[in-house]
């Protein structure tokens, strides 16, 4: 991998391709369209890639008090991984359209189940399509293997904590955009707002504009902009569903940051209790 461990560039994955010891998993989806990220993949992927689904296989069903993307099952996710193809000595890579906000999700999932031979695709579909890099159709079936995980549970921050402790303590950042953050808009969830205290840093901001990751120093910059006084201490990220969060914690890693806590549920679990607490407006860090 390149120096910028945790990603992978499309041309050094191109010199990979067709090796057994790697499984690379198409995760595109769509919110509005669930069926859509598998009609994507069917239509056309990187070769050799497998598909996972955010909903079936890197999620639990929603329950009462859950978020949209409760954390799954572990004994069904282990499954899935197998099925994919992942066993405990595979080089994973994920990508999704472009940005990687979808990808962090199954980057986040392996790490927390001990699973860190992981990276993403720099760029995504998007950008191996710009490159004119190989296409392939249809469903693709790897070996089955046998995958196996621990949970870490410091890598998961509860909602009963942020209760306790509050946001502002816990320097928790909030990765959607800044509209739905201020509650001026809210397409997905019922409840228009962010957990008060919690600080804003959109996820795209530690992108350049193709949707590649910016550099560590920009980075750096980004995320002490955002963080102010706690950067380089212990924080959290949060989202509307536990998705792209996980982005920040690459880009936190990328930038030589400790990795923070994934408030899993997030603000769609949090809305869940109406006698939780609502805050709207610009508020820390927007």
């Amino acid at each position: 991998m390149n120096d910028r461990k945790f990603l992978i560039d499309c041309d050094e994955l191109l010199e990979q391709l067709g090796e057994d010891r790697i499984c690379i998993v198409d995760c595109r989806f769509d919110l509005k369209n669930p069926s859509a990220g598998f009609a994507k993949y069917l239509e056309n992927h990187l070769p050799g890639a497998v598909f996972a689904d955010l909903d079936k296989d890197l999620a639990s069903p929603v329950s009462r008090g859950s978020g949209r993307h409760p954390l799954p099952d572990i004994e069904a996710f282990c499954a899935s991984m197998g099925r994919l193809g992942i066993g405990p000595d595979t080089l994973v890579v994920c990508y999704d359209e472009s940005s990687g906000g979808l990808a962090a999700r199954l980057w986040w999932l392996l790490r927390w189940l001990g699973h860190e031979n992981v990276c993403v695709l720099n760029g995504g579909m998007a950008g191996w399509q710009a490159e004119g890099l190989p296409l392939e159709s249809g469903a693709v079936k790897r070996t089955h293997r046998e995958f196996h995980g621990a949970p870490q549970a410091d890598r998961v921050l509860e909602t009963a904590e942020i209760v306790a402790t509050g946001a502002a303590r816990l320097a928790l950042v909030d990765a959607r955009d800044r509209e739905r953050y201020a509650g001026r808009t809210e397409p997905i969830d019922p409840v228009a707002g962010h957990i008060p205290g919690a600080r804003n840093l959109p996820f795209t901001e530690g992108l350049n504009e193709d949707g590649t990751w910016k550099s560590a120093d920009e980075l750096h910059q980004v995320l002490e902009e955002a963080l102010g006084s706690a950067c380089g201490a212990p924080w959290s990220v949060m989202c509307g569903s536990g998705v792209t969060a996980c982005h920040l914690a690459i880009s936190a890693l990328l930038a030589g940051l400790p990795e923070p806590r994934l408030y899993v549920g997030s603000w769609s679990e949090w809305i869940t209790d109406p006698d939780r607490p609502i805050a709207t407006g610009p508020g820390i860090g927007a």
